[in-house]
């Protein structure tokens, strides 16, 4: 493998630099929502739609756990690609171990109270009913695990902004491969059911942590932190607090969506309405990993540049990425119009969810191909380090529009009121997100841009 180092962030043409990110992650993305899917293809066949409607239950509250790390990791991992780009070494490595601080504490405060409040969790969620007992056998067993994940998110960043997008990968694909080898041994084979689905998931949480830790302990990082790094930083935190509570933001949205969608859902068509749900979520989670790929691509490009104050590679990192986003969302929309049925099919042979989940899916992608504005927008001003407007833009979606429309829209349209939120809130974000892209282009960018000597 050919050496790698940040400075190519700085200086190989755009085009060429985004593919060279964005493969990789859009290749990790395709594996982790792959494991995901696959994963739910086994339980949904070797257990019952039961089961996939208690694994949807548990979703939102791990990753929002798994999330700090991701928080904390992105948004160090934004201070590290422009102290990178500004030749700051030192702040580089503190922000390093900062992060990997402040990680192990929140996460493992977040895992107990998780674990002691587990039946007052579960209910709130959406686990009601038959979905109870599975969902609180999986809870228990991943949440144990979910410290090693979110050090393993919170790593995955820093490598991206050490400009290593294949190592990154590698951390991504392990744990989904491992996970469904696991997963075929302990459901299929050894007949373990929910808790073999859930030790298979928490197994795989481990090798990822631990393929991480060997890259960073070896010659393939630049950032070789000792115990001194480890000592918080008020400064530092401050950086990554405001940077990261942005993702942090997200996932808790996100969350509180789940937790929202589960009850509405259960309350109009009980466990089928539910796992049409998660069938769904899976389907968000795998079939927009190019355009996730894109964003991911695009953040250490823009925040290396931004640092290094080469501001026509930033624009021209935002036009690039916005239009091969485009493209790829628009293929990803044609798949899921013409073939919702035989996706459904891939999850379960049940009838009353083959009825209602190729609408669903219909709804939910209605207007994919606008989203890349949307999602390259809001990760802009994250990569820049501006907090508050990364912070709005990124709660626009599903905090201001999605969650008033499921209450609002369900009262005149039903059940299929639920899913019309969806691309409803897709275009009133995007508009929004424009708006703000298109302002901080002409004002900062274009301004700057007439200033800088550096050539592109």
């Amino acid at each position: 493998m050919a050496k790698v180092s940040s400075q190519d962030l700085g200086v190989q043409p755009i085009s060429k630099l985004l593919i060279r990110q964005a493969v990789p992650a859009s290749i990790g993305i395709l594996v982790m929502s792959l494991n995901i899917l696959v994963d739910t293809i086994f339980v949904g066949h070797w257990i019952g739609i039961t089961a996939i409607a208690g694994i949807n239950v548990v979703l939102p509250v791990s990753f929002f756990i798994a999330a700090l790390g991701m928080a904390i990791g992105v948004g160090g991992s934004s201070i590290i690609s422009r102290a990178l780009g500004a030749n700051d070494k030192k702040k580089a490595l503190n922000t390093f171990g900062n992060q990997i601080t402040l990680t192990l504490l929140f996460t493992t405060i977040m895992v107990v109270f998780g674990l002691w409040y587990v039946d007052e969790i579960i209910p709130v969620f959406g686990g009601q009913g038959a979905i109870f007992e599975p969902a609180k056998i999986y809870y228990k067993i991943v949440l144990y695990g979910v410290p090693l994940l979110a050090l393993s998110m919170m790593g995955n960043t820093v490598i991206r902004a050490e400009g290593k997008p294949k190592f990154a990968m590698y951390a991504m694909m392990i744990p989904s491969v491992s996970n469904l080898i696991l997963d075929y041994i302990l459901i299929n084979i050894l007949d373990y059911g929910m808790y073999g689905a859930a030790w298979a998931t928490t197994v795989s949480y481990g090798f990822s942590f631990l393929f991480i830790l060997w890259f960073f302990i070896s010659k393939n990082s630049e950032l070789k932190i000792n115990f001194v790094h480890l000592g918080l930083n008020l400064n530092i935190i401050r950086e990554i607090g405001s940077l990261g509570f942005v993702t942090l933001s997200r996932q808790a949205v996100v969350s509180v969506t789940y937790l929202l969608m589960n009850n509405i859902l259960f309350d109009f068509g009980g466990e089928i309405s539910v796992t049409s749900y998660a069938i769904v979520g899976r389907m968000l989670m795998f079939a927009m990993f190019p355009v996730l790929g894109i964003t991911q691509g695009f953040l250490p490009i823009a925040g290396y540049n931004y640092g290094a104050k080469n501001y026509p590679r930033v624009r021209k990192s935002i036009n690039i990425s916005i239009k091969y986003a485009s493209i790829l969302a628009t293929m990803v929309f044609v798949l899921l119009m013409v073939f919702p049925e035989v996706i459904t099919k891939m999850f379960t042979n049940d009838a009353e969810v083959l009825k209602q989940a190729p609408n669903a899916i219909r709804w939910v992608f209605a207007v994919t191909p606008i989203i890349a504005v949307q999602l390259i927008g809001a990760a802009y001003f994250q990569a820049i380090g501006k907090a508050v407007p990364a912070l709005l833009l990124t709660l626009t979606r599903q905090g201001f529009f999605f969650i008033p429309l499921i209450f609002i829209l369900p009262m005149f349209y039903g059940e299929n009121g639920v899913w019309m939120s969806f691309p409803i809130a897709d275009v009133l974000s995007t508009i929004v997100t424009a708006f703000f892209l298109n302002r901080e282009i002409k004002r900062t960018l274009k301004i700057k841009s007439a200033t800088s000597e550096v050539v592109i």
